[in-house]
């Protein structure tokens, strides 16, 4: 036994070191690895054992340690921040008051450019009826203020001379249409003889002389007829539109020849603001564009127009460029002689966004605004229009309907503070 174990002891350093394969390769073909096992399998040492599986193994290890150490730490910070966040406006933080009037919501509003004019206002139709017959006024149906339908009678101017004059000149014509019949007659006699030749061609010339002159007489006569009936149907003064009469300058019994003044009748269903515009504003307007009219007189209502004519040359003197802008009356509100003033909408734009110039606020070049959300104070850039006016700004982007915005450079007010809004 003590035999047996000693040579299972003594051959074993000899046999277990190198595989068969590495003893079986000359030196000259073996690496590096192999060399070095070999010589170490002849001294009776174990083979070197790789040291890289460990080391990928410590690095993979390492890595995932350094991962989870990162993502502990960054959630870590983020919950700081989040509370740092949450401790910056505590619920029990002090709340600045903000009145109506220091705040306004966004919405939708209909931005306009305007022009400036001022005038009177008067009747757009106005007509000033003269007499077309002579003749004692038998009748004036009408006085100043009294509305008028087309058709009235106004003015009656006795029409007896005038019936005279016509019966007169029918007689005439009738006579004369005795004579031209008795001429033609003779002219035929007088043809006739001379085709026997019993009358001579100068007769024939002279019986046709007499009836071309019995012809221009007739015709004269006729013209008269229509002379007379014309003058007694204009002997009837007809209103031809609707409308107020505002002048009578004719009383019954009074004696009117062709031409004299009778009576002025207006129109007030249409009126004319006669207005005045800058020359230096003029060049923006044109005809079409609506204005917005208020009047002397008429308190808290305005009246809509349309501008109609625009002069091309200045009133000498007032350098103004004389505009006429029609306004419907059909109410009958408005009188001959007020004073208004109009405003002609020259641009406009539907739908835009606009904001008090106090609103704006400035930093480094940019213009932003401060907008209330949940009560919080925050700061928006925006960008803006400011053509319009001197006291609105339109703003482009930033906003939108909504949004409540300070309206005024309220001091101490900053992004992150919060607010409440109160009652003035």
């Amino acid at each position: 036994m003590a035999n047996t174990q000693g040579t299972e002891s003594s051959a074993k350093p000899a046999t277990t070191p190198t595989p068969a394969a590495d003893m079986a390769k000359p030196e000259w073909a073996m690496s590096r690895r192999e060399f070095e096992n070999a010589r170490r399998a002849r001294e009776g040492l174990p083979p070197k054992r790789r040291k890289w599986p460990w080391i990928v193994l410590g690095i993979v290890v390492l890595a995932g340690g350094g991962a989870i150490v990162y993502q502990q730490r960054t959630a870590a910070a983020d919950a700081q921040q989040a509370a740092a966040a949450t401790q910056a406006v505590p619920a029990d933080a002090p709340r600045l008051q903000v009145n109506a009037a220091e705040n306004v919501v966004m919405a939708p509003t209909l931005l306009q450019r305007q022009v400036k004019v001022t005038g009177a206002v008067a009747p757009a139709n106005s007509v000033a009826f003269s007499s077309e017959a002579s003749g004692v006024v038998e009748s004036v149906s009408v006085r100043v203020g009294d509305q008028v339908k087309a058709g009235d009678v106004l003015v009656q101017v006795n029409v007896e001379a005038l019936t005279l004059q016509l019966n007169l000149a029918r007689s005439n014509a009738d006579a004369t249409r005795v004579q031209l019949e008795l001429a033609e007659a003779q002219l035929a006699r007088v043809q006739e003889l001379v085709g026997r030749g019993v009358s001579t061609n100068s007769t024939l010339d002279e019986t046709r002389t007499n009836v071309e002159a019995q012809r221009a007489n007739l015709s004269a006569m006729q013209d008269q007829i229509r002379s007379a009936e014309l003058s007694l149907s204009k002997a009837t003064l007809r209103a031809p539109f609707d409308g107020v009469v505002s002048e009578r300058n004719t009383d019954p019994g009074a004696f009117v020849s062709i031409g004299s003044q009778l009576l002025t009748i207006v129109d007030m269903s249409r009126m004319e603001m006669q207005a005045n515009a800058a020359v230096t504003d003029s060049v923006q307007l044109a005809v079409g564009q609506k204005a917005t009219i208020t009047v002397d007189g008429i308190a808290g209502r305005t009246f809509e127009g349309v501008v109609e004519r625009i002069s091309p040359v200045a009133t000498t003197g007032s350098r103004t460029i004389p505009v006429s802008i029609m306004i419907d009356n059909a109410d009958g509100f408005l009188r001959g002689g007020m004073f208004a003033i109009g405003q002609v909408v020259t641009q406009e734009e539907a739908d835009a966004l606009v904001l008090p110039v106090g609103a704006i606020r400035t930093e480094g070049g940019t213009n932003y605004v401060l907008v209330v959300v949940d009560d919080k104070v925050e700061r928006r850039d925006v960008t803006l229009n400011t053509d319009w006016s001197r006291e609105q700004v339109q703003v482009l982007t930033g906003l939108a309907a909504g949004d409540r915005v300070i309206s005024l450079p309220l001091s101490g007010l900053a992004a992150g503070d919060l607010v409440t809004f109160v009652e003035d």
